[in-house]
């Protein structure tokens, strides 16, 4: 339909519900009344229980693990959104799952991320509101409006109001493929970039690091957009204090943390790994060195501003710190 709704409502899935009160919070209004279950043979069973028609919906389900449940959940609450005739679907979705599968990296690969956007539009979504696609190309997937919000500003302030003296900061990309997202890091502290350049010489055989740029003495900060295994961003971490870092601080916005990542992360030199709340944070994998921040106020604000029909550009260049 992609017409503006009536009203503003706001539903929620299973799989953060915590972050949706907080957003329903910002926004001053209560979460739809919904109940998300389960049939005995364990489908997916949404039954909706307030009028939705003519309204402008907004359905928040992060598609993080269990994935394929979470996803179904999103697909099924937008499929009987549109058969109750709402006026407006968005699919709010913090974090995107499938994102890391945007193209054939070897013969007879799917394309699992354009599956999942072909998916979302064919339930019914008019628009998808989400944040730090693993691949911001991941945009061109999507067949209806796509607002891609930034973690970046709320990384960034924490570390610009925890630092009051900046001159021994560096930030450090932990692959070549991080090294665009953590230049535009570094541009927003005012502090110099370092590149890890990861080699393997050949199968099951140790990883060769090289460090472009110096961090000796250095306090670091590494960015990137997910932290899953914890591979990665533990060994650049060991690395960079082995060659004469003296402090290693870690951020992501997406914090999947799974398998050995918690155990990895405990015995790491990261001093403190800084994550953002797109996806719910189990007790069981508390640690004190990880800091979790809200991520409620800007999708707040960004569903206001689709609702308005106003610009959310001033979202993306927000450098108030």
């Amino acid at each position: 339909m992609n017409f503006h709704g009536k009203d503003i409502k706001l539903f929620a899935g299973s799989s953060n519900k915590k972050l949706a009160e907080e957003i329903a919070t910002k926004i001053g209004l209560p979460l739809g009344a919904a109940i998300v279950g389960r049939f005995s043979d364990g489908e997916v069973a949404i039954t909706i229980n307030e009028v939705v028609r003519g309204s402008d919906v907004f359905l928040i389900q992060s598609t993080c693990s269990p994935v394929n449940e979470n996803l179904i959940e999103l697909l099924v609450m937008i499929d009987a959104m549109r058969r109750a005739s709402a006026g407006r679907i968005t699919a709010v979705i913090p974090y995107f799952g499938y994102a890391r599968q945007d193209r054939k990296a070897k013969a007879r690969d799917p394309i699992s991320a354009k599956l999942v956007a072909n998916l979302i539009t064919a339930s019914g979504a008019d628009r998808v509101l989400t944040m730090d696609l693993h691949a911001p190309q991941l945009q061109g997937f999507f067949d209806i409006p796509l607002d891609h919000l930034l973690g970046a500003n709320l990384l960034a302030r924490y570390f610009y109001n925890k630092f009051d003296n900046k001159d021994d900061i560096i930030v450090v990309s932990p692959d070549i493929g991080s090294v665009t997202r953590s230049r535009k890091f570094a541009t927003k502290l005012d502090v110099p970039l370092a590149i890890i350049d990861k080699r393997r010489p050949k199968a099951n055989v140790c990883e060769i690091m090289n460090i472009i740029g110096d961090v000796k003495g250095k306090r670091v900060i590494l960015v990137d957009d997910l932290i899953d295994t914890g591979g990665t961003i533990v060994n650049a971490a060991n690395a960079l204090v082995e060659i004469g870092a003296t402090e290693v601080y870690a951020c992501c916005t997406h914090g999947l943390l799974s398998g050995p990542a918690i155990e990895r992360i405990k015995t790491s030199k990261i001093k403190e790994l800084i994550m953002l709340n797109t996806i719910p944070l189990p007790k069981e994998k508390s640690l004190e060195k990880i800091v979790v921040l809200s991520v409620a106020d800007v999708f707040a604000q960004a569903i206001e501003r689709v609702y308005g029909d106003i610009s959310m550009s001033t979202l993306f260049t927000q450098q108030e710190y």
